[in-house]
């Protein structure tokens, strides 16, 4: 069943430093809340190895996908 509505989805990556292993819970809020003011609601968060910004290698990750009505 449609809902006659055509959205958009914004992928964002969130990824922790090399050092220390703990979420920065407080971080990842003001992530959200950001996207929240510019209208985009939370879909899915996704754990994923991302690219890192020293070297070929890869760090552990979060792929945070908003979805929002096109218009």
């Amino acid at each position: 069943m449609s809902s006659g509505y055509a959205y958009e989805y914004k992928v964002v990556t969130f990824r922790e430093s090399l050092i220390g292993d703990a979420l920065d819970s407080d971080k990842l809020e003001k992530v959200l809340n950001k996207h929240a003011e510019d209208g985009w609601g939370l879909k899915a968060i996704t754990s994923a190895d991302v690219k890192g910004r020293i070297g070929p290698g890869a760090v552990e990750g979060l792929l945070l996908t908003f979805e929002r009505v096109r218009g």
